[in-house]
Formats: structure tokens, sequence, C-alpha cells
């Protein structure tokens, strides 16, 4: 298959290097002239992915393939709309994002941003444990690719799966984007806990509890609650709460050692999603009557100055429940 796979960065360069590795044509757009006619001579990104190269057959560039019959999309959440809009891409492509977060102000997902903007195909959500500094060293994993089209999702599953990247189906397109985007949120949360040195028994509860908050927001915006025991929700917090390549637990951790958020986000080579999807998740608690606290303290840390251990307490005091209501 031609595929497209728009954005050069660590997860973009990791996927388009597997799929040419499976014998499909790959393209790979970046947005920096310079990052693409860098990334054609070397075939590396070392400040993202040390030590993996693009195959030759990658072609690359800042140009669009307009007879891609996939095309991945690998920028960032807050970047997908204008991206679309801005580029000619084929209107009837197989789109799967692979970008996990919720965009502010219009509190939409992505494959909703992708269907407003484009207005024709099919869109597909791929996600899962899947950290690519690990995907590209061809290190296992295991993924959920969602589509609302089951036939779409299958043939997609094809296309991505290999011996060291195994790839499940899903109709619940809301459940999985939605777990993929809100996992950020807790990691910047776990973060913290590690900054503060507060121990594994906190970190444990925290990302406990951080599940029944994304099943529960979740739930009530039409998901699966059985799609959050999965791999695009328990496993993709697990890693993203515990790997030390998650940029959104080392951000928080940063801030829980004391850090300001511009000076921990300024320089940085990539994306923490969880900072921007904290407050849309903020506002969709709003908007669905949702009780998501540790979402609302994430928030109070990252905007409102709130210092961390007092956001920790805010959380530990609260009224006493049952566990399950």
């Amino acid at each position: 298959m031609e595929v497209q796979v728009v954005g050069a960065g660590g997860w973009g360069m990791a996927l388009a290097r597997l799929l040419a590795m499976k014998g499909h044509r790959v393209s790979l757009w970046c947005r920096s002239a310079a990052v693409a006619a860098s990334l054609d001579e070397t075939r590396q990104r070392p400040e993202l992915l040390p030590g993996v190269l693009l195959p030759p057959s990658v072609a690359v560039g800042t140009a669009v393939a307009r007879d891609a019959g996939m095309v991945v999309l690998a920028v960032p959440s807050h970047a997908m709309r204008d991206m679309l809009a801005t580029h000619c891409l084929p209107p009837d492509a197989l789109y799967v994002s692979v970008a996990k977060g919720i965009e502010n102000g219009t509190l939409k997902r992505m494959s909703e941003v992708i269907t407003e903007v484009m207005g024709t195909g099919t869109v597909a959500a791929l996600s899962g444990p899947s950290h690519a500094e690990e995907v590209g060293r061809d290190l296992p994993a295991s993924v959920v690719v969602s589509c609302e089209d089951k036939s779409a999702a299958v043939r997609i599953q094809d296309v991505f799966m290999t011996n060291t990247f195994r790839v499940y189906t899903s109709t619940d397109l809301a459940g999985v984007e939605l777990g993929g985007a809100l996992k950020n949120v807790m990691a910047i949360a776990a973060g913290v806990c590690d900054g503060l040195g507060l121990g594994d028994n906190a970190k444990a509860a925290l990302i406990t509890r951080g599940l029944a908050e994304i099943a529960r927001l979740g739930t009530a915006m039409g998901a699966d609650p059985r799609t959050f025991a999965g791999l695009s929700g328990l496993g993709d917090l697990i890693v993203t709460c515990a790997s030390r390549h998650s940029r959104n637990r080392t951000l928080g951790e940063r801030v829980g050692r004391g850090e300001a958020l511009d000076r921990v986000l300024e320089g940085a080579h990539t994306v923490a999603e969880g900072v921007r999807t904290a407050r849309s998740a903020n506002d969709l608690a709003e908007r669905h009557g949702i009780e998501m606290p540790i979402t609302e303290q994430v928030c109070a840390v990252l905007y409102d100055g709130m210092d961390p251990r007092q956001a920790i307490a805010a959380l530990m005091q609260r009224d006493a429940k049952p566990e399950r209501e």
C-alpha cells in the first residue's frame, strides 16, 4: 500500500520505519524543510530516536502524496486542524490518527476534527502502550486500531501488523481515543508523585483512581466501559505513568520538584500532550457533570500556580466514600 505518514517526530518516524520494513511504499511529511533535508540525508533524528534509522525506501519531504491509500496522522493534537486545513491530502484515503489529545475549545477528539475538516474518508485511531523509542528498535508492542467501520479496522490491522507489533481491532472509537488522550493527564500527576518522592503506594493509588476518572468520563460520552480495561486504557495508562520514555510523566516529575511549567516546556524537543488535554478534560468533566478530582488538581498545578503538595493534600482529604458508586 502507498502510505503517507504526516509528522516526522519520534512516533511518525517509528511508524514510517515499521511500515517500510513491512514492504509498504512510505512517504514521510516534515513540517520543516530543514528537518526534511537533514532527515533525507542522514535518515535519523538522534535527538528524538537515537540509533534508529529510516530505511532508504522512505521518501522524505514537505509535500504530501496525493495518491496515498492510507494517511497516518502523527502530528500533535493541537496542530491537527491547521495541518489538515492547509495541505491537500487525498480525500478518499483511510485516515489513521495516532495523536493522543483533545482539542482545546471545541473539546473534539481527533477523529472528530479530521472528519469535520476533511468531510470525506474513513477515520480510525491507533493507540496503546507503544513508546516510539521501543517500537523503533523492534521491541514487542501491542496496540489497538479502532474504527466505526469494522472492515476498515481489519484492513488497517493488516497494514500495521508485524512479528513485533501486534494490532487488535475495536469499533469503540470514542473509548480508544479518550483513553489515549486522558492517560496523559494522569501521567503528569504520576510524575508529580515521583517528583515529590511520595513512593509506590501513592503512585499505584493515583493510577487506579485515574483509570476510574477516565472510565467515568468516557462512559458519560458514550464509550464502552470495557475499552478502558484494554490496551488503549489501562495498558497505555500504565506505561505512560511508569516509563522513563514518557514525556508527560517526566514533565510532571519536574513540576513536582518545583520547576515552573514555562521553564519545563522551554526548548523541549517533544510535545507533552497532557498539558493542553488537561484543560479540555476539565472542561468535558464540567460539561457532563462528572467528578474528575485528579484532573482538576493537575489543572490547578499547571495553570493556577497551586503547590503540588497542596494538590496532593486536596486529593487525600476529600470526603470519605465507597470505592465504586
